[in-house]
């Protein structure tokens, strides 16, 4: 009896989730709307360029990163990945390279081969596609390992050291963020010398490589001891130096997770846009639901602050991202508890991920509308991959594309984005 009335709640919520994206695709195709622009160059990117490469955002967590990216994850799918990506149309690739950690594997010419290849064959497509690499708020003893190039000392009117980078130069000497995330994994401090060098080193290796965005993860965690982000304005000013020069458009674009709202300093923002989790909010009276909330917890929804842009543009409230966020999961799962960063108890991408296919792509549907109708400076990282930290028998990634022999682990909404794009 359960499974009957299970089974019809999905069929019900497929026939709500197909007849909603009819009537989207119908409303759009009597526009025949123009081409969307996504030019820009080294005098950088306008307004409505920038919105449209955040609309078709999706997070595609280490994407470029050879078939051992973190830990025991494997990925072992890039080829169908390069088929979604196509089958979808996406221009913004996010979270496609980075190192959590384990950053001796940055000694690989693998590490780099792997991911141009890859760069290289979507362009042969699209050179439109951005592709972005990340920043993070971590450092760990293994850094020790990996050698500092010359042309990183020379950029910056240094002697050239033949040495390796030191994971104890770039920690607060007051011991703030130290063995933050265990022990010999910590807090990089943004103002010492060491972590300039580090994340410049990283940001040109991935813009060498075809890179064009950058995320700066958690950046007040890092500005511990940059309250005017003097140490921030100086790295980025650099990144953007480096990419006048090197690359294939000659200007990046910048974002971060913004807990205040902003990184503005003297009125101009350091980076392009802001980004932040979705912060979904548990509906205790339906069991597993989620839903969006303007004030809740600290959710950015009306709370991106204007300023003058990178670009020169003035905005009175600078376009942001929100998506699935990954942090793990809580001591009291599938319990309702709307004072928690914690969805029933899961991060944002293990609820969704647990949830049934038809319930996803109706979810999808209802927060791409719901974002476009209560605050239109807000856009929807769709979620491609990225890893969960619930029961799965999905190497531990949640995966959108169709499931087929090609991807045994997908979650099926690769075709509810491709729909809501095409509506847009």
């Amino acid at each position: 009896m359960k499974a009957n009335v299970r089974r019809e709640g999905v069929r019900r919520c497929r026939q709500v989730v197909v007849l909603a994206l009819s009537v989207l695709v119908f409303i759009s195709a009597g526009s025949n709307p123009p081409r969307r622009s996504y030019y820009f160059d080294e005098k950088g990117i306008s307004r409505e360029v920038l919105e449209n490469y955040l609309d078709k955002s999706i997070t595609m967590a280490f994407f470029l990163v050879p078939e051992k990216p973190e830990g025991k994850r494997t990925y072992p799918y890039h080829e169908d990945d390069v088929r979604m990506i196509r089958n979808i149309g996406a221009k913004f690739i996010g979270r496609a390279i980075y190192r959590w950690g384990e950053e001796s594997l940055l000694n690989d010419p693998n590490f780099w081969k792997k991911a141009k290849t890859i760069i290289d064959t979507l362009h042969r497509t699209d050179p439109e596609i951005i592709f972005q690499g990340c920043l993070f708020e971590i450092i760990t003893e293994d850094v020790d390992k990996v050698k500092i190039p010359a042309w990183v000392f020379k950029d910056h009117n240094l002697p050239v050291d033949d040495r390796n980078f030191s994971y104890r130069s770039m920690l607060n000497t007051g011991g703030k963020g130290v063995d933050h995330w265990r022990k010999g994994s910590s807090v990089p401090d943004i103002s010492r010398p060491e972590t300039q060098l580090w994340f410049y080193y990283l940001a040109a290796s991935y813009i060498n490589i075809g890179c064009e965005a950058f995320h700066l993860g958690q950046v007040e965690l890092m500005g511990m001891n940059d309250p005017d982000r003097k140490a921030w304005a100086t790295l980025l000013s650099d990144i953007r130096r480096y990419a006048t020069k090197h690359a294939r458009r000659h200007w990046v674009l910048l974002d971060a997770h913004v807990p205040k709202g902003d990184m503005i300093k003297d009125g101009v923002s350091l980076i392009d846009f802001n980004s932040f989790p979705l912060r979904i909010k548990a509906i205790p009276a339906k069991p597993y639901e989620g839903k969006l909330e303007a004030g809740h917890l600290d959710a950015l929804y009306h709370k991106s602050k204007g300023c003058i842009s990178p670009s020169g543009w003035e905005s009175k409230s600078l376009p942001y991202l929100v998506e699935f966020d990954n942090f793990g999961r809580s001591d009291k799962t599938n319990v309702a508890d709307t004072t928690s960063h914690f969805i029933w108890g899961w991060d944002e991408i293990s609820w969704f991920s647990l949830q049934p296919e038809a319930y996803r792509n109706q979810w999808l549907v209802y927060a791409h509308q719901w974002i476009k109708q209560n605050d239109p400076n807000g856009h929807l990282e769709m979620p491609g991959c990225r890893m969960i930290s619930c029961p799965n028998e999905t190497f531990g990634s949640y995966r959108a594309n169709l499931k087929s022999k090609s991807c045994p682990v997908g979650y099926s909404q690769e075709e509810t984005i491709k729909d809501l794009w095409a509506s847009d």
